[in-house]
C-alpha cells in the first residue's frame, strides 16, 4: 500500500477531519522519481478545539509515528480548527517552504 494512503487512513481513523489533505511533495525535493519520502498534511479537525499548536502536531506525529521512524523524510503540518480553517484559508492551503536539502543548496554558502 502507498504510504500516502497509509497516512490517510490513519489520520481520517484517528481525528475524523472534516478536511484532510495529504500531499506527496517528495518531486519537490532531491529524491528519485516516485519516491514517497516527502508530504504536507493539511488537517482541519474539531478534535483539536482548545490545543495549541506544538499538542497538535504531536498528536498527528504519534498517529503516523512508524512511517516518520522508518519511511518518510519530512513531514509538514498545518493543523486547524474548523473555525481557523474557514477563518484564514478557507479552500487555500498554505504552501510548505523550500527544499534547501541535497544538491538544491549551494555549498559556498554553508
Amino acid at each position: 500500500m502507498m504510504i500516502q494512503t497509509v497516512i490517510e487512513q490513519k489520520l481520517l481513523s484517528a481525528f475524523d477531519p472534516v478536511h484532510l489533505e495529504v500531499i506527496n511533495e517528495s518531486s519537490n525535493h532531491n529524491v528519485p522519481a516516485g519516491s514517497e519520502s516527502h508530504f504536507k498534511v493539511v488537517i482541519v479537525t474539531p478534535a483539536f478545539d482548545g490545543m495549541r499548536l506544538l499538542p497538535r502536531h504531536r498528536a498527528v506525529n504519534a498517529v503516523v509515528a512508524e512511517e516518520l521512524a522508518e519511511k518518510i523524510h519530512a513531514l509538514a503540518l498545518h493543523t486547524y480548527t474548523p473555525s481557523e480553517w474557514y477563518e484564514y484559508y478557507a479552500e487555500k492551503p498554505p504552501a510548505s517552504p523550500k527544499c534547501l536539502g541535497g544538491s538544491k543548496v549551494d555549498k559556498a554558502t554553508i
